[in-house]
């Protein structure tokens, strides 16, 4: 496919739906382009067309990652516009394999000239093909349910590269335990990017603060005094404890 009918596909694929304006302005074309490049996306069925916008065809047969992206999907892209306003153009940035760090990357695609490093697939395929971008894809043995990769020369690639920050995210938020994941190569890989970076943005929705029936067990390491927290909504005063510290970003209207 062309550059611009892979970033149309991505961009309505993450959100499900996407105005023609906003495409436009995502990717710095006329709405007329947009319309022109995205016809045969419609016609292969790949995405729908209503009024003004494009519809992802995506199915619930579709990789758990890419169903993952769909969960408190409005939250994610929420997130993912505040972490873009932090991470400055010509900044590089570890970023790790979260489904909200999927929607960070299509936010990303608006910065100029960043070096970026990630362990996945999803991540990398997303940032790398924007004129001027540096991207290393660490790992070579990719996992299949999220394109992920944890082997040893993931860590080789991520333990050479200085940040100036990382992007990580939670599976879920304990106001006592912290942030939390289910497995421990996530932990390995967060402290092998905490280590090279000055500075860590941690993005969480809102429902990642909810008890869960699947309580995951590890806790990511400790976020330092001024490292940033994005979410959507004000945590609850339970949290205020863990969260003191930090820089707590949400949107202006909340």
């Amino acid at each position: 496919m062309s550059k611009y009918k892979t970033q149309i596909l991505h961009a309505v694929d993450m959100r499900g739906t996407v105005s023609v304006i906003e495409l436009s302005r995502m990717l710095g074309v006329s709405d007329q382009t947009i319309r022109r490049v995205s016809q045969s996306l419609v016609e292969s069925g790949n995405l729908s067309k209503v009024h003004g916008a494009l519809v992802s065809n995506r199915t619930a047969t579709d990789p758990p990652f890419l169903a993952r992206m769909n969960l408190n999907r409005d939250a994610k892209v929420a997130i993912a516009k505040l972490t873009a306003d932090i991470i400055p153009d010509d900044a590089s940035v570890a970023i790790d394999t979260g489904s909200t760090s999927g929607f960070i990357a299509q936010a990303l695609r608006t910065k100029q000239r960043l070096t970026v490093v990630t362990n996945s697939a999803f991540v990398a395929s997303t940032l790398a093909i924007i004129p001027g971008n540096k991207v290393s894809m660490a790992g070579t043995q990719l996992r299949d349910h999220d394109g992920a990769a944890f082997d040893r020369s993931a860590f080789d690639v991520i333990e050479h590269m200085q940040v100036d920050y990382v992007v990580l995210s939670a599976s879920m938020v304990d106001a006592e335990r912290g942030f939390l994941v289910h497995e421990k190569c996530e932990v390995d890989i967060a402290n092998a990017m905490l280590k090279n970076a000055a500075q860590a943005i941690m993005a969480v929705d809102q429902s990642k603060f909810i008890p869960q029936d699947r309580r995951p067990a590890l806790r990511q390491p400790a976020l330092k005094n001024g490292d940033i927290i994005v979410t959507d909504s004000n945590p609850e005063s339970k949290f205020d404890t863990l969260l003191q510290g930090f820089s707590v970003v949400i949107p202006r209207s909340n």
